[in-house]
């Protein structure tokens, strides 16, 4: 059970816009939202960063960022972004093949070397301590720019904030995420602190 209850949707009006940024991105305002909009220029201000960071006309494909958002999620535990992550990237282009090889991505024919060192790349950025060396670096500046390495590390510390936020206000999990990472990761995956 979540530690403060989301708030209304229609509470601050002048959110909706804000809102309508993460309908585009889910399909449905999150809970973590609707808990943040206790403090609205909290929520504003995601929004911006948002915005900027999964830019649809970036450098580094739009779905593959939620992968990352995925990776990320994954090495700190948080299970609302984990779920959260599998919409998002369903609903921007990634494949229901793509996703059902996610966590064999290593051997995977579906994923290119560049995007392997990339989701390999996001597991160590958001490590506790940090793992990103040199010879990760290396091997990311052989398949991704300068600014698309910018990108990457956008994308994981975006969800770095999420992470924190959901996993310590015990955010419930809303009904689509459930279901899509049951579909994707397991059956029997379970949320966690976030099953309401």
């Amino acid at each position: 059970m979540a530690h403060l209850s989301p708030l209304a949707a229609d509470l601050h009006p002048e959110l909706e816009k804000d809102f309508a940024i993460f309908i585009d991105i889910l399909g449905f305002i999150p809970n973590s939202l609707l808990t943040m909009q206790r403090k609205p220029a909290i929520v504003k201000g995601f929004g911006v960063l948002t915005q900027a960071v999964m830019s649809k006309d970036s450098e580094v494909d739009f779905g593959f960022k939620r992968l990352l958002a995925h990776f990320a999620s994954n090495a700190v535990g948080c299970r609302y972004c984990e779920a959260h992550s599998l919409v998002a990237a369903q609903i921007h282009g990634i494949d229901d093949a793509k996703l059902a090889e996610l966590w064999s991505y290593q051997t995977s024919e579906l994923y290119s070397e560049a995007e392997r060192v990339a989701l390999d790349y996001a597991l160590a950025a958001a490590s506790v301590p940090n793992a990103v060396d040199e010879a990760l670096m290396v091997r990311m500046k052989q398949h991704w720019s300068e600014n698309q390495i910018v990108e990457i590390l956008g994308a994981v510390c975006l969800y770095g904030f999420l992470n924190r936020w959901n996993d310590s206000m015990a955010t419930d999990l809303e009904e689509a995420p459930l279901a899509m990472a049951q579909a994707v990761l397991d059956p029997n995956w379970n949320a966690g602190k976030h099953g309401g």
